[in-house]
């Protein structure tokens, strides 16, 4: 490789994969310098490290996928000093004129962090919000399983005996969980006896996984404390969404510039859709839908019980605006008010 002796500044940019990661370097200029293949290990971390600054000192390098494949590699990137940013996929527009592979991609990526396209940092994944996300996980899981698990006793009890029906038809799924794990099959009619292990079976699963989510409660809850206590304390947040929108804004809040750069991310902030002399917006179908979720159960909380936004319900109606259109406005309102939180947390 030619030593460079002028040190240059150099941009990268990669295009992240599960098993490898294919990387381009630009010169000052946009010139491209190369593209070569590395795999998704430290060491090929390091040996792509190395590539780049062959060509000269590098000062920027995007990165596609930084919250999935690429998110090794923006560790380390950033833990050697580089400016990382974080590169969506390539335009769709591009990819008709210019086609579609690796290399391209790469250099897409590469182009975009230099021009100034790309400017989001990635999200930190090594403090207390990504100790939350990997907990959450688990509790999203054992919470589905639970729900599943729950379907598929009450359709057995449906199929089942009239005994069973009877016994069980129109619980609480609390009670129904409770009643199923405490069976006690006897052998008798083959089908009678075989639901009755499977309802227990299931029971004793769903008193299982109660168990883990609380377990992980135990966990998540501190944490949540500890990182944003003042989110909390807002009307309608309780632990589970307030771990929404904290994994929703990152360890590094800060990377979000402006309370509407926090509205676009949680897809509350309209969007521009006007056309001749038609002048109108629409909702935002992107950003991150989990933290749009998580407003959406804050206000509908609100609009059940707080008395300010009941009255603000009430004068809204009264002017003419729908409910979904009333929904859309106090979400834009509640994530102001969360962005504060996040910001002092």
């Amino acid at each position: 490789m030619t030593i460079v002796e002028d040190r240059r500044a150099i941009t990268g940019g990669v295009d992240t994969h599960a098993d490898t990661h294919v990387a381009a370097a630009l010169d000052p200029i946009g010139g491209l310098l190369g593209v070569q293949e590395f795999p998704a290990t430290t060491g090929g971390y390091a040996r792509l490290l190395s590539w780049l600054g062959g060509f000269g000192t590098v000062a920027l390098v995007g990165i596609e996928g930084t919250g999935s494949y690429g998110a090794g590699l923006a560790r380390h990137v950033t833990a050697a000093g580089i400016r990382v940013v974080e590169v969506d996929r390539s335009d769709r527009q591009d990819r008709r004129r210019q086609g579609k592979s690796d290399p391209l991609d790469a250099v897409s990526a590469a182009r975009a962090a230099q021009s100034g396209r790309a400017r989001g940092a990635p999200k930190g994944r090594d403090g207390a919000v990504e100790a939350i996300r990997a907990l959450m996980v688990a509790k999203r899981s054992a919470r589905n399983e639970r729900t599943q698990t729950i379907n598929q006793a009450r359709a057995l009890v449906l199929t089942g005996p009239d005994d069973l029906r009877a016994r069980f038809t129109g619980h609480t799924p609390a009670a129904l969980v409770a009643g199923l794990a405490s069976l006690r099959p006897r052998p008798g009619s083959t089908v009678g006896y075989a639901t009755r292990i499977a309802l227990r079976e299931l029971g004793r699963r769903a008193e299982f996984l109660d168990g883990q989510t609380g377990r992980l409660d135990e966990l998540i809850v501190p944490l949540v404390t500890a990182r944003a206590p003042g989110l909390l304390a807002v009307y309608g947040i309780g632990p589970d969404t307030a771990a929404l929108l904290l994994i929703a804004a990152g360890d590094h809040p800060e990377r979000l510039r402006s309370e509407a750069a926090w509205a676009h991310l949680c897809a509350v902030a309209p969007i521009p859709a006007s056309s001749g002399k038609v002048t109108r917006r629409r909702l935002n179908p992107g950003g991150n839908r989990e933290a749009n979720h998580a407003l959406w159960r804050i206000v509908i909380t609100r609009m059940g019980r707080h008395p300010a936004t009941r009255a603000y319900v009430e004068r809204r109606t009264a002017e003419g605006l729908s409910k979904k259109e009333i929904i859309r406005c106090l979400k834009r309102y509640v994530a102001r008010e969360v962005y504060r939180h996040l910001r002092a947390a």
